[in-house]
């Protein structure tokens, strides 16, 4: 512990003078102290603390800044100051310890927590974490919960978001298992080691368990995750089948792996591979008769991809194991509760009180103090009582369930098998089952689950429509709050499309019940539902931590209960869309007979001639997520949906949760049309928050469109992304086109053009290739995919050195071009900015078009800066622009951290908009820091308006967006505080 030589503390106050006291004087309670940390305090909202302390060669003091709430809205002048005060779990995020390095910049491997465990846990329980639960866009995940330990099961994505939302300390996991491995169930992995890596002196890892598929996944995520994040995986089972090495089918991998087995649980791993049953699908895509472990490894990926040869049989077939493919069935066994000592049994075989007492506890034979004779354990202690064993299965295919029912390693958890010992029979208590509906309402699996007797089985597999009670709470209240101040930009999220329908309470349970057997115990899973373990006494189900639904009624009669003036602001924001003003007066907002606010673009007339006769279905911007890295309560990481409504939709960056915010924001089945109508996805560089939803969507739209004629999506990206892509898609096809960003930049266009207007029949676009438009068609034969065989869908091209653009990326640039004609669009032009390396920017140029009279009207200009500092490249992109979104990471008192992160401040931001000369400036990707709603200085405001995750921005509405400014600061009034000694203002979290 630090020594303390200097400390004073300065308690002030309204009513009194400043007071001195010396440490002794105050009560222990005050204050704590950690190793090799300063002093803080236990009550920070009274006091305003100085202090110093010394070391070894180090004598410094700095202050502590604690503030006090107040309405005023003063800038901040010293950020780091007041974060000081943050939740100590994260010890500050350190975006170098998070790149896996240490302080003197050098390469480090992260170490493992140690944990002492406690063989007798008071509190032991499984509950169900139900991420995607209100989406269905993810696996829900399941937290084994000991006194000294955690165990997670699966990691989709939102995982890190729900853990914030509900106070699970990241911090305190131990293990990660994965069912499966998949953009399901670990789309919230890389998030989560980027996070554990950047906490903490040293940084954290965690130990990671999947099938031999995992080392796939730890392959792609390397090329943006440090090694030293990830050396802790270990995966199980047979080796991975991707190459096409194939398995005999006789041969079986269900024997029980034991993953973990100490004093506190046993963990074991009972694999499943999808039985291929004579004439099964699985069967005739993946079935050869050939011995692939004769041929080269090309070949077999050819052959690995034939189907079945006629004439075959289930005998000589030998089955390929696809990546993927394998799921795990993880069996959770508590050590045994010996039973209860009983003193007098003791002293009747002449032991005396003491250490000989605890030894028999501890299952130890000890000799009689009074006879000749040695006492046993069994002669003291009452009868054992098993430990209580839980099931988790995943069993996501048909074929994945005729294995399951003919596994033999399950037989001695089973109740009604014949033949089996009393004595060897395994009680199983609880079965956790992230199975879909459609296996589990066969009969087959129906039948298999009464096989465990009285067990509690808990179905939590998705298959729910329009749950109407959000997962992530904090973010849906904001949401509601915004949506009845402006709904015009704020819509109703669509998990409440339910109740705004009138749905009876009962009609709405049924829709949140999902697949329930009734041929056993069994209920459907519900959020932070609990199965309690220890203490045995409260063995069984425990439903009092599940949320209650919350109608947003509720939070509207709280809004206006806690902010009257509100109601009169939605009347007035409402007004902002009706043409019936008479006098400029009326435009400017009233309160209590006075001008509200005298902002003078509030009756702004300038109106750019591309917005002429717009209409509502032309275009419309959805910012999914306004938050930067690292998702919080209230905002997710970063992506921005460009919605064309009829022509289609594009995507700017596709941070984690991007799927899951797409379905709050549209309802489950509108986000799933918006995901069949993408056109491109366009990823501004390869930091983890802008990129990690990537597969997940493209996992989606393959499976949506699987039995439709598609082409493969477009992604555009920087090199690095495609790395990652090659790599991931030996685990999981994507159907997608590589583009580097490179490769649309406008030099690389112009030299499109020109080598287009001079291609010659036999070059790799041809006048005849491009008038036929046939991206696909158009590919070199002598150009090989990266990874992936002949046929693969997966096409991607590398810029070659010394030209603009090379000739293999013609064919996508052509198919780039066609799908923007198509949507109506003109171009797509990427820029670079000043980030990281290959760190581009986006200009989307709408096409002309003609009104009802003939009159060309130009094309609206929307500009993406991405993450950057501001720039000239920025700038030159940005000129005439119509919406220009900027980064605001910062506010403007932090210029020099801005710097040095390559980021932009508020000002900053809108001073490259107003030299551009664009019309609206949105800012977005706000550090999380600002909980609710950024510092920012009104002045410079008059085209600016502040982004929330779910805002959607129609074209044309943009005249009104910078009035409705003021009004987010009554919302959010009570979001900002001050210290009244040096007038620093400091965003805190409320709750919520």
């Amino acid at each position: 512990m630090p020594q303390i030589t200097n400390l004073r503390l300065l308690f002030s106050s309204a009513h009194t003078s400043p007071l001195f006291l010396k440490p002794s004087s105050l009560p222990s309670s005050f204050l704590l102290f950690r190793p090799n940390t300063t002093p803080t305090l236990r009550h920070p909202s009274r006091f305003t603390v100085f202090y110093s302390y010394s070391k070894k060669q180090r004598n410094h003091s700095r202050p502590l800044n604690i503030t006090r709430r107040n309405n005023s809205s003063l800038r901040e002048t010293d950020r780091k100051k007041g974060m000081a005060m943050e939740e100590a779990e994260s010890f500050g995020f350190n975006r170098k310890r998070a790149e896996g390095r240490d302080k003197n910049d050098q390469p480090k491997t992260l170490q493992l927590k140690v944990r002492k465990l406690n063989p007798v846990n008071t509190i032991c329980y499984v509950q169900i974490l139900g991420t995607g639960m209100d989406t269905q866009d993810t696996s829900p995940s399941v937290l084994l919960f000991f006194d000294k330990q955690r165990f997670i099961f699966n990691a989709g994505e939102g995982l890190q978001r729900f853990c914030t939302e509900h106070k699970i300390k990241l911090s305190k996991i131990d293990h990660i298992f994965l069912s499966r491995v998949c953009s399901e169930t670990t789309g919230g992995l890389p998030g989560l080691l980027l996070t554990l890596a950047g906490m903490g002196e040293e940084g954290m890892s965690v130990n990671i368990w999947g099938p031999s598929d995992l080392k796939y996944l730890v392959d792609a995520m390397k090329f943006f995750i440090p090694n030293a994040a990830m050396v802790y995986t270990r995966s199980f089972g047979p080796p991975p089948g991707s190459n096409g090495v194939a398995i005999p089918a006789p041969r079986k991998f269900t024997d029980p792996i034991v993953l973990i087995d100490d004093e506190v649980v046993k963990i074991s791993a009972i694999l499943l591979r999808p039985s291929c049953s004579e004439g099964s699908e699985l069967m005739k895509e993946e079935r050869t008769t050939l011995n692939a472990s004769e041929l080269g490894l090309e070949e077999r990926r050819d052959e690995f991809r034939e189907p079945l040869l006629p004439g075959s049989s289930n005998s000589e077939a030998e089955v390929a194991l696809k990546p993927g493919d394998i799921s795990v069935i993880y069996v959770c066994e508590l050590p045994e509760i010996k039973g209860k000592f009983d003193p007098k049994k003791a002293v009747a075989l002449g032991l005396k009180p003491g250490p000989k007492y605890r030894e028999l506890q501890l299952g130890n034979s000890v000799k009689s103090d009074r006879q000749n004779v040695m006492v046993h354990p069994s002669d003291v202690l009452g009868p054992s009582v098993p430990g209580p064993i839980v099931l988790l299965v995943d069993c996501p295919t048909p074929s994945h369930l005729q294995e399951l029912l003919s596994v033999q390693s399950l037989s001695s958890y089973y109740a009604d098998m014949p033949g089996n010992p009393v004595d060897s029979c395994k009680t199983v208590n609880c079965i956790i089952h992230l199975t879909p509906a459609a296996v589990i309402n066969t009969s087959d699996y129906q039948k298999w689950m009464t096989r465990f007797g009285a067990a509690q089985h808990i179905m939590a597999g998705h298959e729910m429509k329009n749950v109407e009670i959000p997962i992530l709470k904090s973010s849906a209240r904001i949401t509601a709050r915004l949506n009845y101040l402006c709904p015009q930009f704020f819509p109703a999220p669509g998990f409440w499309s339910c109740q705004q329908l009138g749905c009876s309470a009962s009609d709405s349970r049924a829709l949140s019940e999902g697949p329930v057997s009734k041929l056993c115990e069994s209920i459907s899973a519900e959020n932070l539902l609990k199965f309690h373990l220890r203490p045995y006494a409260q063995l069984g189900l425990d439903r009092s931590g599940i949320p209650s639904s919350v109608a947003s009624s509720e939070i509207i009669d709280e809004l206006i209960s806690e902010i009257p003036e509100i109601v009169d602001a939605s009347q007035e924001v409402t007004q902002f869309w009706h043409g019936d003003r008479e006098t400029k007066a009326e435009m400017i907002p009233m309160k209590d007979n006075k001008v509200m606010t005298e902002e003078p673009w509030l009756t702004e007339n300038a109106f750019p001639i591309c917005l002429e006769d717009i209409t509502r279905e032309d275009m419309e911007i959805v910012l999914l997520g306004t938050g930067s890295s690292q998702p919080s309560k209230y905002r997710n990481v970063s992506s921005i949906f460009i919605n064309l409504f009829s022509q289609g939709s594009l995507l700017f960056d596709c941070g984690e949760g991007t799927l899951g915010q797409l379905k709050r924001r549209f309802g489950v089945e509108g986000a799933d049309d918006a995901v069949r109508g993408l056109r491109c996805i366009w990823i501004s560089h390869i930091h983890a928050d802008h990129h990690t939803g990537l597969a997940r969507i493209l996992a989606l739209r393959r499976d949506l469109l699987k039995r439709v004629p598609h082409e493969p999506l477009l992604v555009i990206g920087p090199r690095q992304l495609k790395r990652f892509l090659d790599a991931y898609q030996r685990l999981e096809d994507l159907d997608m086109q590589f583009l580097d960003c490179r490769n649309t930049t406008e030099a690389s266009w112009d030299a499109f053009e020109s080598k287009k207007d001079h291609s010659t029949p036999g070059s790799p676009v041809s006048a005849e290739n491009i008038h036929n438009g046939n991206a696909v068609g158009l590919m070199n034969p002598n150009i090989d995919s990266t990874l992936f065989t002949k046929g693969s869908r997966m096409e991607s091209y590398w810029k070659r050195p010394g030209s603009p653009v090379d000739n293999a990326a013609f064919p996508i640039l052509q198919n780039l071009k066609r799908v923007l004609k198509e949507a109506g669009l003109e171009a797509l032009i990427s820029f670079p900015v000043v980030h990281c390396p290959q760190a581009f920017g986006v200009v989307l140029k709408a096409a002309d078009r003609s009104n009802s009279v003939g009159k060309v009207i130009p094309g609206w200009k929307i500009v993406y800066s991405g993450d950057t500092r501001p720039c000239p490249e920025l700038t030159k992109a940005s000129q005439g622009a119509t919406v220009l979104i900027h980064e605001a990471t910062f506010e403007d008192g932090m210029v020099e951290e801005a710097i040095a992160k390559n980021h932009s401040t508020t000002k900053e931001a809108i001073e490259v908009g107003d030299s551009a000369g664009a019309y609206r400036i949105i800012l977005t990707h706000f550090s999380q820091r600002y909980p609710k709603i950024p510092v920012f200085d009104e002045t410079h405001m008059h085209k600016t308006c502040i982004a929330f995750d779910m805002m959607s921005v129609n074209l044309a509405d943009l005249h009104v967006l910078p009035k409705v400014l003021p009004y987010l600061k009554l919302l959010f009034k009570n979001e900002m505080v001050v210290d009244e000694s040096d007038d620093v203002v400091t965003a805190v979290s409320a709750a919520s």
